[in-house]
């Protein structure tokens, strides 16, 4: 194999969340930024937010019986 050819592994690379959580991975970069983690992201701590405000169903179930109404005439 050739050494050269062979990107340099860093074992203890540094990941850095906007959060501002701090760990380590092993990577080929010795440092990362990245936006979201699993400190952060809202599918792992359960802050999930369901956008149907405007109840959106609702409206399309309305908009659907009202057409199925004007066809049946």
């Amino acid at each position: 194999m050739k050494g050269a050819a062979q990107p340099t592994y860093f074992p203890e690379a540094k990941v850095t969340c906007v959060c501002g959580r701090v760990f380590t991975v092993g990577s080929t970069k010795e440092a990362l930024a990245v936006e979201i983690c699993s400190n952060c992201h809202p599918f792992y701590t359960g802050n999930e937010k369901l956008l149907d405000a405007a109840g959106r169903v609702e409206k399309f179930k309305a908009r659907t019986a009202k057409a199925t109404s004007k066809k049946s005439k």
